[in-house]
């Protein structure tokens, strides 16, 4: 079975198709998603992406007939739909700050973390803070909505006409989630929400076939199913729910780096350091912590060679060149300290390169500790390829860590929603802690001198 997987990224959105007989990517389409700044606040240009995730499904599908569609997106994003499916007000874009404008109102209205194992956030991090700025400032809109779908959900929407929730995306830090009673949040009835939320759905539920429009731009056969999707860090931890024996770790990569632990170690969690109650695909709890790992590296490397050498990870080592949090702030389980170099003078390019690879493996290992992460890590995405990241991962945990062999593991979770529930192997080349001391000498170094 070929399954295409519209998965939309905060930094760039791809179209991939998965063969699940060999649980492989067997080709790909991706587009930059650049947030559009007209309109009354930033916004996602729903339009373009649709365009291209149309586009991309018809040439795919002239190359390999496509048998289903998933569905996996960036969580923190809500979208209001008027009664014919159009848009009540722009997708608005997470990063955006104008919603801390209300916050003291928002914190007023916010459930306890203790109710929905959802730290505060800056900006839009937190659906309810969208809503309730978009509420608040366009009354005349709001009224318009006919419907709040998740993300994922809102490209259902438009593949089938179907309106559905799901709970990845809903216990995605978004205030509106109750995990311990599968239920929305006191938020959610307090503001008038509930009757505009739509109908829960699982994530592997088929929802129904594409529309005749999709169909015939498309060229797929008119009774392709569309499954309801789910969140992508999500969709990474998907794949492991279903065969690795806990406990055991996920750190998915993209723009964040999400860890998550299943069957850990017992830990009160620090919603002030990001962390923070997930809702897995089967809709259990799943203590997780993130931080802007992805926007850090783009920002630390822009420009740079990416090379080095083993001489320049032995200098990195030996000179114990740290960078210290955080890069990105006001996220991340450092969110209001600066970032700084300490004994980092003169680093070559290839050493630079290595340190900031160090960091955020220690910045990874920071945020397992802080969920109790236990047993064996898998790393999904981006970072999988990073062998200096791997390495540091291992020796700061002091577990082992395996690289995943998919170039974004949310694409094949999303891929098997599509599935019979047949096993699924996890794939990937197996790292131990690394035997030399210098390597948990420099991870201590890094930790002494955060503390301090």
């Amino acid at each position: 079975m070929i399954v295409a997987v519209i998965d939309i990224g905060k930094t760039n959105a791809k179209l991939a198709l998965v063969d699940l007989a060999a649980m492989q990517e067997v080709a790909m389409r991706r587009t930059a998603n650049a947030v559009a700044t007209d309109g009354p606040y930033p916004h996602h240009d729903v339009e373009r992406l649709c365009t291209f995730i149309l586009d991309s499904l018809a040439e795919l599908n002239r190359e390999r007939a496509i048998d289903a569609v998933s569905i996996t997106t960036h969580g923190a994003t809500a979208v209001l739909v008027d009664a014919e499916g159009g848009l009540a007000l722009p997708v608005i874009d997470y990063e955006f700050a104008g919603i801390d404008e209300l916050a003291q109102d928002y914190d007023a209205a916010r459930p306890p973390f203790a109710e929905t194992g959802t730290p505060r956030l800056p900006a839009g991090l937190n659906i309810g803070a969208q809503l309730f700025f978009q509420q608040k400032r366009f009354p005349a809109e709001f009224v318009r909505a006919d419907a709040i779908l998740m993300y994922a959900q809102y490209w259902a929407l438009r593949l089938t006409g179907i309106a559905a929730n799901e709970v990845t995306s809903l216990g995605c830090h978004t205030d509106l989630w109750n995990p311990w009673k599968a239920d929305y949040s006191s938020l959610v009835d307090r503001m008038g929400w509930r009757r505009l939320m739509a109908p829960v759905r699982p994530a592997k539920d088929r929802l129904g076939p594409i529309l005749t429009a999709i169909a015939e731009w498309t060229g797929l056969d008119p009774k392709t199913p569309v499954f309801c999707g789910l969140h992508d860090s999500n969709a990474s931890l998907l794949p492991h729910l279903l065969v690795d024996l806990p406990p055991f770790s996920v750190v998915s990569t993209g723009t964040w780096v999400v860890s998550m632990a299943v069957g850990g170690k017992m830990v009160e969690l620090d919603p002030a350091r990001d962390t923070l109650v997930n809702v897995n695909a089967l809709g259990d709890p799943v203590p997780s912590a993130r931080f802007m790992g992805g926007r850090e590296f783009s920002l630390l490397t822009e420009d740079q060679p990416q090379h080095w050498t083993e001489d320049d990870v032995a200098a990195v080592l030996a000179q114990k060149a740290l960078l210290l949090p955080s890069t990105q702030q006001g996220s991340g389980p450092f969110p209001h300290r600066a970032a700084q170099w300490r004994d980092a003078e003169d680093l070559s390019p290839g050493q630079r390169f290595a340190a900031i690879s160090f960091y955020l493996a220690l910045m990874t290992a920071t945020c397992l500790d802080l969920i109790g992460g236990d047993g064996p890590t898998t790393v999904e995405g981006p970072f999988a390829q990073n062998r200096l990241f791997i390495r540091m991962l291992a020796a700061a945990t002091g577990r082992p860590v395996v690289a995943s062999e998919t170039s974004t593991g949310t694409s094949i979770g999303a891929a098997l929603l599509a599935s019979d529930g047949a096993a699924v192997m996890s794939k990937g080349e197996r790292t131990e802690p690394p035997a030399e001391r210098v390597w948990g000498d420099y991870a201590r170094a890094w930790r002494q001198a955060v503390a301090a």
